[in-house]
């Protein structure tokens, strides 16, 4: 999700995860409590963030949930794409709407650099230098700073400047190819594996791997996280598979790709489906216990030659009771089979409850410093002054807030979420 499908933003930022806004220029009050970070592992950092989409976001709400105290540095015009599929990235930050084409707002935002450990920017190779606020510059005021850079191919080679999503940079490492039924398409697995897997996850462990190294140096340095690297790193143990020559390219054919029957989703009676994950020997024991089928019916499970008529025989088992039902069959064994469930439906499993799951709860969870858990709320505001040093950014009190129709900003407090 790192391009905007519209081509280039007016900065030239058309790579997507170029700089953008919220639902307008200005500054939000954060999630946390009264707008400051809190005290999870991360307390004390101060990350500067270029407004931007897909996995600089999400790394930049990493940072936040575990209390580093961020600033999102939005566009004063308003825009950004996607600005809806956001809300949930976006918490916990405190925002100011800065002009980066202005030399005044540019001059307000190396200011704030100043006082920052870490920036984050998602634009295309040579924009940040084109605005005057490329690594050298800030690196040069603030010799302790991570400039962490988010991009899809990279910051060199051939398709550096190319415009891309996430399900293009899959296509390239030779990850896509791999995800698919046996003889249907490569089937994009949403954004997961790109944006957030082989990106935001790969810049938050760059900046934390530079933070730790800058604590014997002194000195900051450039993170390079591109979605590429981080899916092909991704792919490690794909590709000692097929080293071993434990691999056809074939989609759906591998142990590990839906192709064993034990490995893979059936259909229920009602539509639904489970998941099947049964690859020890006494998990498969539980999953034949569980469907009714005694062992010495089947054949050799080790032979792929095998592997079509125990699907066959699975799929019709399957077919006998509706995904709860089935659910509920194997509620307490070995078998590894859970129901799939949608999206909305996920946060309700009694499991999700006691863990209080779902995308607003921080992970991972730490004993003496636990990350915010933070309401994602969504109350556009305008900063009456522009920031200064960071000491000064921003002051997020009622009467220092207005709204565009130049009331105060209403408190949103914090919560459980």
């Amino acid at each position: 999700m790192t391009t905007p499908p519209a081509g280039p933003e007016p900065d030239g930022t058309g790579n997507g995860t170029g700089n953008g806004t919220g639902n307008g220029p200005g500054a939000r009050r954060a999630d946390g409590p009264g707008g400051r970070p809190g005290n999870g592992p991360l307390h004390g950092l101060r990350v500067l963030e270029l407004a931007a989409i897909g996995p600089a976001p999400f790394a930049c709400m990493m940072f936040a949930d575990l209390g580093a105290d961020v600033v999102r540095v939005d566009r004063a015009d308003g825009r950004r794409s996607f600005t809806d599929w956001h809300r949930e990235l976006d918490r916990g930050r405190r925002t100011v709407a800065l002009d980066l084409k202005d030399p005044s707002g540019v001059a307000d935002l190396l200011r704030l650099m100043d006082g920052a450990d870490v920036l984050v920017e998602g634009f295309r190779p040579g924009v940040a230098e084109r605005l005057g606020i490329g690594p050298d510059v800030c690196r040069e005021r603030n010799p302790g700073l991570v400039y962490a850079r988010m991009t899809g191919w990279g910051q060199d080679g051939p398709l550096a400047d190319t415009p891309g999503h996430d399900i293009n940079y899959l296509a390239l490492t030779g990850a896509l190819y791999a995800i698919g039924e046996a003889g249907g398409p490569p089937v994009p697995p949403v954004n997961l594996l790109g944006d957030f897997g082989g990106g935001a996850m790969f810049l938050v462990t760059g900046v934390l791997a530079a933070l730790h190294e800058r604590r014997s140096s002194g000195l900051g340095q450039v993170v390079d996280a591109a979605i590429v690297d981080g899916v092909n790193t991704l792919l490690a143990m794909a590709t000692g598979m097929a080293d071993a020559g434990h691999w056809r390219h074939e989609r759906g054919a591998n142990l590990l790709d839906g192709g064993a029957p034990y490995y893979t989703c059936y259909v229920c009676a009602d539509g639904g489906h489970v998941a099947v994950g049964a690859l020890e020997e006494r998990f498969y024991g539980a999953l034949l216990a569980g469907l009714g089928i005694g062992p010495d019916r089947l054949p050799d499970r080790a032979d792929p030659a095998n592997w079509p008529a125990l699907r066959r025989e699975f799929a019709g088992r399957f077919l006998l009771h509706d995904r709860d039902t089935w659910a509920r069959l194997f509620d307490g064994t070995e078998a590894c089979v859970t129901p799939v469930l949608r999206i909305d439906e996920a946060p309700a499993h009694p499991h999700q409850r006691a863990r209080g799951g779902g995308p607003a709860a921080p992970a991972p969870r730490f004993s003496r410093t636990p990350a915010l858990r933070r309401r994602s709320t969504w109350a556009p505001a305008v900063l009456r002054a522009p920031a200064r040093t960071w000491g000064e950014q921003p002051d997020l009190s009622a009467g220092a807030v207005g709204t565009s129709a130049g009331r105060s900003a209403p408190d949103q407090g914090s919560g459980d979420g």
